[in-house]
């Protein structure tokens, strides 16, 4: 056996608040404590000099999409475009750096936030403009919310039957079943090695912002299975749970799909309906900005109660993307029929989830928390769409926008809540993450640091069904999956005035966190190590050297 003793900082651990130490053997947290007893209880150990750094468990993202994570980094952003010129001449200017035959993959535009600009500058460009700017390329340009799509017409004319399937537009972005149609033809020009390279990438990456552990999220809409297997079966060290999103219609297609595509559960991207931005989240009411339209609805009530019967016989995990008020219905609705049939330890013991749940009124809470379900949620959405004026507003209007991601709600009525990015709509980064769920826009919807930092830490290992009150946590008998920041200053907040008075108060023995407030600097990884294996080394920390 081998240990390996880290000293002089500051360890985030229920054990102790003020642990300064701890030792880790054999890939396991065996103690944590002070400096001075470390040193006495573990003669022979390996020193590592955390000099007044951060030490916390590991993060876990929750919702991840690896491929066109790699895929975004490798590729042209347009996330900085700022009008409908703006994007097409960033456009000419990369493809003007590309091979004649390669595929243009673009991704990340909003036009949401194209502001101060003419009216026709706030609109898409067109499929000529498009043509125009790519030369006769295949391209595919996704919108941020990767639920639309411009696409060229040499990318277009390798769908067969294109112009009959739902969401087809002549000329502007392609939506629904036509919006599939050419991602899918877009991956198929895509070579093992790219896929590869750009599974590597994402992970590499990833593991530099101290993540441990990522749910790759898909299905046949998001990457097909034989690239879903792919990202499985890639070894960086960082866990990869994956989830494949397609229906059940019974317990024996379930087993089915569970066997074939070798994933945990049929859950995560499992469309009950689209994203608001695409304007196919399915609605109960239509859309301020588009009045003859609700969204697309891709699962109904019968086909949400199947699926769950189906994961919940086989004592699987089930789960569904769902951000629209009716297609949140939809899946209450079902939970509650099936409760009614199983009860809800039933239910509760499959870990069913549902991912986003941005528009939940009080029934459904009351419902999510009474059969189990976790809800994977992702900050960020509301840091970049929420607030005045935002595309939240503009889609749904302000009464509506007002009362979406209601993370405070959520957990005071007992959901369980996991934080992610749902990369690459937003991109991976626990840090501001977690500022984003305390700093949300209404602070009567934001949750306290130390919420949201354990839904980014044990409410993944929670959402992946791993509840042994080890995981996500540094304590002795867990596993030593950590991460160690470089953090200006740490703090104790609460959630109102009155928890934040308790907790700065030396007698609440709560454990201080780097500082998240807004202009706060991020806190910067300088190793991460998941079960006593490093998956991220800066070479910021000192060599170890054997205790005398």
């Amino acid at each position: 056996m081998s240990t390996q003793l880290l000293l002089g900082g500051s360890i985030h651990t229920p054990a102790n608040p003020d642990a300064t130490a701890m030792a880790v053997t054999d890939g396991t947290v065996v103690w944590v404590g002070y400096d001075d007893v470390g040193r006495r209880m573990h003669p022979g150990a390996d020193i590592v000099d955390l000099d007044g750094r951060f030490v916390g468990p590991g993060f876990v993202d929750s919702h991840v999409h690896l491929t066109a994570t790699g895929l975004a980094d490798a590729g042209l952003d347009l996330g900085a475009s700022r009008s409908r010129a703006d994007l097409l001449a960033r456009l000419t200017a990369y493809v003007g750096g590309q091979p004649a035959d390669a595929v243009v993959w673009a991704h990340g535009w909003d036009e949401s936030r194209w502001e101060g600009v003419e009216a026709d500058q706030c609109l898409p460009p067109v499929l000529a403009e498009i043509d125009a700017a790519v030369g006769g390329r295949p391209a595919y340009l996704v919108r941020v919310d990767e639920h639309s799509a411009l696409a060229s017409t040499a990318l277009r004319d390798k769908v067969a039957d294109l112009a009959a399937a739902a969401g087809f537009s002549h000329t502007g972005p392609l939506t629904r079943d036509a919006h599939h149609g050419v991602r899918r033809a877009a991956q198929s020009l895509l070579s093992a090695t790219q896929r590869a390279e750009a599974h590597h990438r994402a992970l590499r990456d990833i593991a530099a912002l101290g993540v441990v552990a990522v749910h790759e999220n898909g299905g046949p809409q998001i990457a097909g299975l034989d690239d879903f297997r792919e990202v499985l079966a890639t070894d960086t060290g960082i866990e990869i749970h994956g989830l494949w999103g397609e229906a059940a219609r019974d317990t024996d297609h379930a087993r089915e799909l569970l066997a074939t595509s070798g994933a945990a559960g049929l859950a995560g991207d499992l469309f009950v309906d689209g994203a608001l931005g695409s304007r196919t989240a399915w609605l109960n009411e239509p859309y301020a900005d588009q009045p003859d339209v609700t969204g697309a609805v891709y699962l109904d009530t019968d086909a949400v109660y199947a699926h769950l019967r189906a994961l919940t016989d086989l004592r699987r995990q089930a789960g569904f993307h769902v951000i629209g008020d009716a297609a949140m219905g939809a899946v209450t609705d079902a939970l509650a029929r099936l409760a009614g049939e199983v009860g809800t330890p039933a239910l509760a013991a499959c870990a069913h989830r549902v991912e986003h749940a941005e528009m939940v009124t009080a029934e459904q809470r009351e419902i999510l928390a009474r059969c189990g379900v976790i809800a994977v949620m992702q900050p960020l959405f509301d840091a970049r769409w929420g607030g005045t004026g935002q595309m939240y507003e503009q889609r749904l209007g302000a009464d509506r926008a007002a009362t979406m991601n209601d993370f405070a709600a959520l957990a005071k009525d007992g959901v369980a809540l996991a934080f992610s990015s749902d990369s690459p709509v937003t991109p991976v980064s626990p840090w501001a993450t977690i500022g984003a769920a305390v700093g949300h826009h209404r602070r009567e919807s934001a949750v306290s640091a130390r919420a949201a930092y354990n839904a980014c830490t044990r409410g993944g290992w929670r959402a992946a069904g791993r509840n042994d009150g080890l995981s996500g946590v540094l304590m002795p008998g867990a596993p030593a999956s950590y991460a160690v920041f470089d953090a200006d200053t740490l703090v104790v907040a609460g959630s109102d005035d009155k928890v934040q008075r308790w907790s700065t108060d030396p007698r609440s023995r709560v454990p201080a966190l780097p500082d998240v407030a807004p202009g706060a600097p991020i806190p910067t990884c300088v190793r991460t190590v998941h079960r006593g294996a490093v998956l991220y080394d800066s070479g910021a920390l000192r060599a170890t050297a054997e205790i005398a």
